[in-house]
This record gives C-alpha cells, sequence and structure tokens, in this order.
C-alpha cells in the first residue's frame, strides 16, 4: 500500500487543553509508522521541536531503509552485506539511481556511459593552481565540484530530466577524478589521466598513485577493497549530508552546487570525518597494555577523551557495515604485509566493547569508520584524504536523492521553523542616546 494514498489510513489525535486534531498516520513498507503533521500550524497555531530531527521525517523516499535497532542497511530492499560480496560498485550506482540491479546489457550501457564522462575540463587543471599546496583536499573538492557547474552548462536545467541524468552520469565519472586531482596537487606530483580500459576502483588508485615517469598496476586485492569501501558508504539514508543536498536541491539550485554542499557537510569531524578521528584514537591509545587505561577514561564523565568509531546515531546494534569492513581490513593488511599495532588495539577494543556490560548498556557496538581509516592508510592514503574517498563513494547516493527529490511532485523548498527565545519587540534608540 502507498504511504500516502493507502485506504486504510490511520490517524492520530493531538490534544492540548480542550482541543482536539487529527492528523493522518502513514504506513511505509518497514519501518515505524509515519505522522503527518505538515498541516499542524495551519491548523493549531503550533509548531515542533525537535532539534537535530531525530524524530522528524522530511521526505518520503525508496532508496534506502536503515533500522538501527537490529542493524540492518538495505540499499532499495538488498541487504549490504550481499551487495558488497556479490556486487560491484557500479552496480551500486545503477541500482540506486533506478531502483533495480542491471541486466548484462544495460550494465554495459551504464559503465560506457561513466567510462566516457572520467576527463574533466582541461581548464580545471589550471583551476587547482589557484589553491595553496598545503590546502585540505575537502576544501579543494568543495571549490572544484562546485566550480563544475561552470563548465558544464548543458546538465543544469533541472527541470529537463535528460539533463538530470547527464549531470548525475558526469557526477559519478568525475568525482573520482577531482578526488585523485586534490590528492596527487597536495603532494606536489603531476595530474594522471583516467585510464577508461579499466574498471571504476582500479583506474582511481592509478590516478592517485601513478606517475607518468614510471608503469603502475593496481594490486586487484587493493582495488577490490577500494571497490567494496565505495559500496559500503555509498548511501545512507537521511544523514547531514544528504539532507544538506536534499535542501539545496529544493531551492532549484543547480547539481553540482548542490553536491558541494553536501561534500562541506560531509566535513564536518562528527559526520565524514569521524574514521580519522578513530585513528587518531587508536594512536592515542598505541598499544594493548595501555588499553584497560582508555577504557576507565572512557567511562568517567568528567574525563575528555571519548572513545571513536564506537556507537552510531542511528545503529543501536553492530553496524552491519563494519563486520565488511573488519574482514576487508584484514585482507589489505595482509596483502601490503604490514602488522600494525593499531589493529590489535582494534581487536582488542572490539572484544571488550562487546563483551563489557558498559558497552552493551549503552549500545556502543563498533561503527564503520572503526576499521576504515586503518585499512586506507594500509592502502597508502593519508588521514586528511580519507573523507575524501567518502564524497567520492557517497556521490552516487547524494545525486539518486537529488533525483528523486526534484522528481517528488510534494517536495516544497527546505524552510525549517524555531522556538526564538531572542528580545521581544523594542525600539531603535539612535546611538548618541544608548547607554
Amino acid at each position: 500500500m502507498d504511504a500516502k494514498t493507502g485506504s486504510n489510513t490511520k490517524t492520530g489525535t493531538l490534544t492540548v487543553g480542550d482541543q482536539n486534531w487529527s492528523f493522518p498516520i502513514y504506513q511505509g513498507t518497514v519501518g515505524p509508522d509515519v505522522i503527518d503533521i505538515s498541516k499542524l500550524y495551519a491548523q493549531t497555531g503550533m509548531f515542533t521541536y525537535d532539534p537535530g530531527f531525530t524524530s522528524t521525517g522530511s521526505c518520503e523516499s525508496k532508496i534506502t531503509y536503515i533500522d538501527g535497532d537490529e542493524g540492518v542497511l538495505l540499499y532499495r530492499g538488498y541487504p549490504i552485506e550481499q551487495i558488497a560480496e556479490g556486487g560491484d560498485f557500479l552496480d551500486t550506482c545503477y541500482l540506486l539511481l533506478y531502483g533495480e540491479l542491471p541486466t548484462s546489457e544495460q550494465k554495459l550501457d551504464f559503465v560506457k556511459r561513466v567510462t566516457n564522462h572520467t576527463m574533466v575540463h582541461e581548464q580545471m587543471s589550471r583551476f587547482f593552481q589557484g589553491f595553496r599546496r598545503d590546502a585540505h583536499p575537502m576544501a579543494i573538492m568543495v571549490g572544484s565540484v562546485g566550480a563544475l557547474s561552470a563548465f558544464y552548462h548543458d546538465s543544469t536545467d533541472i527541470s529537463d530530466p535528460t539533463q538530470r541524468m547527464i549531470a548525475s552520469i558526469r557526477m559519478i565519472a568525475k568525482m573520482p577524478t577531482l578526488a585523485a586531482m586534490a590528492f596527487k596537487y597536495s603532494i606536489g606530483q603531476p595530474f594522471m589521466y583516467p585510464q577508461n580500459d579499466l574498471d571504476y576502483a582500479t583506474n582511481f588508485l592509478q590516478m592517485c598513485f601513478a606517475v607518468p615517469c614510471e608503469p603502475y598496476k593496481a594490486n586487484p586485492i587493493l582495488s577490490k577493497a577500494m571497490d567494496r569501501i565505495f559500496i559500503l558508504h555509498a548511501d545512507h539514508e537521511q544523514n547531514a549530508s544528504t539532507s544538506t543536498v536534499r535542501l539545496a536541491g529544493s531551492s532549484g539550485a543547480n547539481p553540482f552546487a548542490c553536491i558541494a554542499a553536501g561534500i562541506a557537510s560531509l566535513w564536518g569531524p562528527a559526520h565524514g570525518g569521524a574514521n580519522e578521528a578513530a585513528l587518531k584514537m587508536l594512536a592515542e591509545i598505541g598499544s594493548v597494555d595501555r588499553i584497560p587505561e582508555y577504557i576507565k577514561r572512557s567511562k568517567d564523565k568528567n574525563d575528555s577523551f571519548r572513545l571513536m568509531g564506537f556507537g552510531h546515531r542511528v545503529y543501536k546494534h553492530y553496524d552491519p557495515r563494519a563486520k565488511i569492513m573488519q574482514q576487508t581490513c584484514h585482507e589489505v593488511l595482509k596483502e601490503v604485509g604490514i602488522n600494525d599495532p593499531l589493529l590489535d588495539v582494534a581487536m582488542e577494543l572490539e572484544r571488550i566493547a562487546l563483551s563489557d556490560d558498559y558497552f552493551i548498556e549503552k549500545k556502543l557496538y563498533p561503527n564503520v569508520d572503526f576499521y576504515s581509516g586503518i585499512t586506507l592508510r594500509a592502502m597508502g592514503f593519508p588521514t586528511d584524504m580519507f573523507t575524501v574517498l567518502f564524497a567520492v563513494a557517497r556521490t552516487v547516493g547524494w545525486i539518486a536523492q537529488w533525483k528523486e527529490m526534484i522528481e517528488d511532485p510534494a517536495q516544497k523548498i527546505g524552510r525549517p521553523r524555531q522556538l526564538y527565545s531572542g528580545a521581544t519587540r523594542r525600539d531603535y534608540v539612535a546611538e548618541g542616546k544608548r547607554k
């Protein structure tokens, strides 16, 4: 039954004093019921107050579903574990964009369309020279992605479905190229052009780690790990950056500007920067024998130390992505021959978190950020590139959510309200008469 047009729509009653109002209750295909309060102000003259929007549904979506209590993540109904095991990233991109897994013919056509857009306008290389060499790669990404709208005017008319799809393909194809350029620029190496005979993940590694003066061949284990990391981060429902993309898009802004806004939101340490913070925490602990000291500190409310990489805003159970990321981490470390002491720290912390009553009671399970930082470091990426890789992966989710929002006839421009607690009306006082 459709969430909004089903014949068996329930209603809920709001009672304030001796007045009553009824509001429809919708039921999705899975998940909790949703009370439609869109007419609350019109009927009652009141707003809801919900800091962080933790109990507010801002849209109807068919893309991603999370059950935080059970530790479930579904892309278009498919469990993330099955997609990561049996699919690849462009399979995932097609699924998120179109709603179904591609046939062999559809996959071939989709890969060809993405591959044909991997290069960026040659003037973009000169655009990069305007940044300082020590600029954070995420700062470069915000600027360069936003600048794409100045280079690709033929895909910024959001009212045209064809232009929307061209923009979508361009963003998925060009984001790895821009990310690799940001990396190369920060380390003073020449840009490497994409090679369209390589798969998506391998091409990205080639652009990041190859140099013109010698041949480069990506390790297939690392390519598979990169592809899996992209899959795990492709979408995650209405998180901060996705909501930012939708909010920016609701104003009619062009898709490149919307994605740039999403990247800016992702940059925050409480969002995309969490894996970097988790790695720094493991480095601070340093060795297994120091773990009891830090576990004790983490339980002390008066201590500023916090365990990073544990718990999640949505998941109240084991993050399903963390299990896959743990396996990937072991595969990468074994392949590159690194005995990373931080992995020993991570494994012991995980063991404690899954058996300690304090962590179990507070449902502080390891999340995907817990292992991804170690994995990416072993692959050769510096910590300031971690969030950039997150942005490369999340681009398809942002684009799919943006496209769904544009095509939703019920969508309106975002306009949250507020609980005002400032000064009441008062008269302006001329400068000479102010006390």
